[in-house]
């Protein structure tokens, strides 16, 4: 498999091509490092990250400096893949230089190949300004988990006049202020396809449906590690939950038997050199 960076080129000429575009999330160095050697072409180091590894009710909790830490570890392990860090809640919501230099710690600490956050139409001018820095900004539209609260949920956006409007103008603001993708989540897939057809940037769906220049899904759903829901627009592709616990239990058993460690994995010494520290201290 070709190990050449994918690039917002990459993405750009993929969409032209009529390619379809794969991405997934990620959090840690050795799940990164597989996502890469698998060829899928973006990873978003989502602020989903509060909630699958460390425990939060929703993606709130997500602070610069967990992100920061979790974009680093995933940066390193990627040759190919493009690594995209999602701005958590705070990071943007006030003043253009704040969110730039916020954008500019991904880059500079983290040594990220993009940002994402969920613009709305009051934060398309720091859209602008983070590109205009020379920061590759992919776009979101649709639902805005940071805004759950507001939001009443974690509902499907766009099935109404007034919100399908939003999707659509928010789109084309973001398109027309410089982001090179746009997240469509939770968005009818009817919608999402007609929208895709209007831009000329691609469009990565996370609940958008099959219409989309590409997929997203959340990493630990894919593999069935997060048990505490599983979104309709997901697909569990295995389910290492329940082999990790037959696993450790299996381990658990077999250091309970004296089955493990084996010899094989015990290190040895030489008959001379133990012969010679019971001579030393005594038997034991």
């Amino acid at each position: 498999m070709e190990r050449k960076k994918v690039t917002v080129n990459t993405v750009k000429q993929m969409k032209a091509k009529g390619e379809r575009l794969t991405m997934l999330t990620a959090y840690d160095y050795p799940t990164a490092r597989k996502i890469d050697e698998a060829g899928i072409d973006m990873i978003l180091v989502g602020d989903s990250c509060a909630m699958v590894v460390h425990g939060h009710e929703n993606t709130l909790t997500a602070t610069m400096d967990m992100m920061v830490l979790h974009c680093a570890a995933v940066a390193r392990a990627c040759e190919r893949t493009m690594v995209i860090a999602d701005m958590p809640f705070g990071s943007f919501q006030y003043g253009i230089e704040e969110t730039m230099r916020n954008a500019a710690r991904f880059v500079t600490e983290a040594r990220v190949d993009g940002v994402k956050f969920e613009a709305t139409p009051f934060h398309i001018e720091k859209t602008r300004a983070i590109v205009d820095m020379g920061i590759a900004v992919m776009g979101h539209v649709g639902l805005h988990p940071q805004s759950v609260g507001a939001l009443g949920g974690l509902k499907v956006q766009g099935k109404s006049i007034e919100t399908a409007r939003k999707v659509m103008t928010e789109a084309l603001a973001l398109q027309e202020a410089g982001a090179f993708a746009i997240i469509f989540e939770a968005v009818p897939g009817v919608l999402a396809e007609y929208v895709t057809k209007k831009l000329d940037v691609p469009t990565i769906s996370i609940g958008g449906g099959p219409g989309c220049s590409g997929q997203l899904l959340v990493t630990y759903d894919v593999l069935g590690m997060f048990e505490a829901f599983m979104p309709s627009f997901a697909k569990k592709y295995q389910d290492f939950s329940q082999l990790m616990l037959d696993t450790f239990k299996q381990y658990r058993s077999e250091v309970l038997e004296g089955v493990f460690p084996a010899d094989e994995h015990t290190y040895k010494m030489s008959d001379e050199v133990m012969e010679a520290i019971i001579k030393e201290f005594g038997p034991a």
